[in-house]
């Protein structure tokens, strides 16, 4: 399902709802990056040890609670690793923050109790950059799935970490009182749609898929 992805890329399918969580690294440092982890942590600790990988940051791209769920259990968890230290978490955009407060209760509405509240060290903003673990990310403010949405692309390995805007075949939901499916389609054909058609696309759920495919072929978009 996802063999067409760049080097140096793993994905860790996690939580009730099959959310991909990623993990970039840089080989040589064999220092990464975790990009929304929204629970089962335990797994994610367990690749991440069989790669042989020091954790430099996690991201969040939205504030939902497959995507966010588990950000405060996996750091405490790499603290208390031999040799760990404190791990930021950074993202998304504050206009996610009601959201990040309200994932205990969200994940309880769902029967979950091993999901926490997240709290970002800080923010990100449209147009930054990060330059995290030898990797280089473009923030991508992309709203619509929710209000404060990014995505993260690395220009260097043509990849796209899209989170819940842009999937194979499909777009993110915008069935939500925060919602907005004109924005959405908007952000994916303005910020999205421009970075070329051979960049690889990992969204949220599901497979893979590439943004030339999904420009002629997505029926949400035509």
């Amino acid at each position: 399902m996802l063999s067409d992805l760049p080097p140096k890329l793993e994905v860790v399918v996690v939580t009730p709802f099959r959310q991909n969580c990623s993990i970039l690294w840089n080989e040589a440092s064999r220092t990464g990056i975790v990009i929304d982890p929204g629970g089962d942590v335990p797994g994610i600790l367990g690749r991440l040890a069989e790669l042989d990988i020091t954790v430099a940051a996690i991201l969040l791209t939205h504030g939902h609670l497959d995507h966010a769920g588990g950000v405060e259990a996996l750091r405490e968890a790499l603290v208390k690793r031999p040799g760990g230290v404190a791990v930021p978490v950074i993202g998304p955009d504050k206009r996610d923050g009601f959201l990040l407060s309200g994932i205990a209760k969200a994940a309880s509405g769902f029967g979950i109790s091993d999901m926490r509240d997240a709290h970002p060290d800080r923010f990100v903003e449209e147009g930054e950059v990060l330059e995290l673990a030898g990797r280089r990310l473009e923030v991508l403010f992309v709203p619509g799935h929710t209000p404060g949405h990014v995505a993260f692309f690395d220009r260097a390995a043509g990849l796209l970490i899209a989170g819940d805007t842009l999937f194979a075949g499909s777009v993110g939901r915008t069935d939500f009182p925060y919602g907005d499916g004109a924005l959405l389609k908007r952000s994916i054909r303005e910020k999205l749609l421009p970075l070329g058609d051979d960049v690889v696309v990992l969204p949220g759920h599901g497979p893979a898929t590439k943004i030339g495919e999904e420009r002629r072929s997505n029926p949400f978009l035509q």
